[in-house]
């Protein structure tokens, strides 16, 4: 294994250094709705005001959860308009006049890292074009949690990489749903599948975690489903007085993180902004507001959508919700800030010794020196 020790000699004379990072995360449940070809996504990720470096958005339901989607081959096709779309957002401010300046960080066109579908959910992110060469291992980890335990309807969709010497891992997932008593003991036992049966290749060098909370920086995003514990009055009297506070203390997910079982080690930032579910699809008003049919679900508000994080590193600047009415959720997003071990680069050596182009050198090398011997 010469080729590896000659590697992590020389690089033992690099120095490293930390740089901070701005993180954008989203989720957004869209129920089975098709985005238009002009919708603007400005709103969600407000690239003109609070600029970030690492994009990543999650959603639930981009294709409507019938038979044939759950037990057929992924929609690409609309996965694709989604990433046209923020492609489209991200790189506006890079066209016209300011694409003929000097690029700064904030000019630099965006690229698409890496995205992936399992039925209803999908996570696409993307990163600034100059930290793009420092990205490295990128893998997917798809976990099927819905019908018979298995199926994609509900699960989780991971992704991670190592930017420079720090691992990332971003899970995009969809619980089970329901609001009867008990229910959130399914999320819980999603939520211990998810954990336990997602894995990815370790690597040949340097090793990467296998397992989601072994990763540096750990963020899942998605709709929870998670609900609150009060009758179907008392949460719509409460939502009505923006009583956040006291819906929050009888809220399931909250008692989860405070319980440390399922969520032990995992955090969440302060809601402070209305439930994302459920709409009336183009409305403001909730689900159940305005007589139904009979027998029909009412469904009270909940803060099914949130993004939680996983150990030490991370800072949260936002945790809010965006406005749009596409579907019955309104999307959730936050912005972190986390340090990133960084070595020094000493002309372009130290990015060729820690470049997956490297990696399969010496892998390619190891294998014809077991061949020769």
């Amino acid at each position: 294994m010469w080729p590896r020790l000659l590697a992590s000699r020389i690089l033992s004379v690099f120095t490293d250094h930390k740089e901070t990072h701005k993180i954008f995360v989203s989720t957004w449940n869209v129920g089975g709705v098709a985005p238009a070809n002009d919708l603007d996504l400005e709103d969600l990720l407000d690239t003109c005001n609070t600029p970030c470096d690492i994009y990543v958005l999650g959603f639930q339901e981009v294709v409507p959860l019938r038979t044939a989607n759950v037990l057929g081959l992924d929609n690409k096709k609309v996965c694709n308009k989604w990433n046209s779309l923020i492609k489209k957002a991200l790189n506006r401010k890079t066209s016209g006049s300011q694409a003929a300046a000097k690029p700064s960080p904030q000019l630099q066109e965006f690229r698409r890292l890496i995205s992936k579908q399992m039925v209803g959910i999908f996570i696409s992110v993307w990163v600034r074009g100059d930290l793009h060469p420092y990205v490295r291992n990128a893998n997917v980890s798809s976990v099927g949690c819905g019908i018979m335990g298995y199926l994609g309807n509900k699960g989780s969709v991971s992704v991670r990489f190592r930017l420079h010497e720090t691992s990332f891992c971003f899970v995009c997932s969809h619980l089970a749903s329901g609001g009867r008593v008990g229910d959130e003991k399914l999320r819980n036992s999603n939520v211990t599948d998810i954990l336990s049966r997602t894995s990815f290749p370790r690597g040949p060098t340097p090793r990467m975690p296998g397992k989601i909370i072994d990763h540096a920086r750990v963020i899942l995003l998605g709709d929870l489903n998670y609900r609150i514990s009060l009758s179907d009055v008392e949460t719509r009297s409460l939502v009505g007085e923006n009583e956040w506070d006291l819906l929050m203390v009888n809220d399931q997910l909250k008692k989860e993180l405070m319980d440390d079982q399922a969520l032990e080690g995992w955090h969440e930032g302060a809601i402070n902004f209305a439930p994302t579910y459920k709409y009336y699809p183009n409305s403001e008003s909730y689900y159940g507001t305005h007589p139904g049919k009979k027998g029909e679900k009412k469904r009270a508000p909940a803060w099914c959508d949130r993004i939680l994080w996983y150990g030490e590193g991370l800072k949260q600047h936002l945790y809010t919700r965006s406005e749009s009415m596409l579907s019955d959720h309104r999307p959730v997003k936050a912005i972190f800030s986390c340090e990133i071990n960084v070595l020094q680069t000493v002309g372009g050596h130290r990015s060729f010794f820690f470049s997956e182009r490297f990696e399969k050198k010496i892998t390619s090398s190891s294998l014809e020196i077991s061949i020769q011997h």
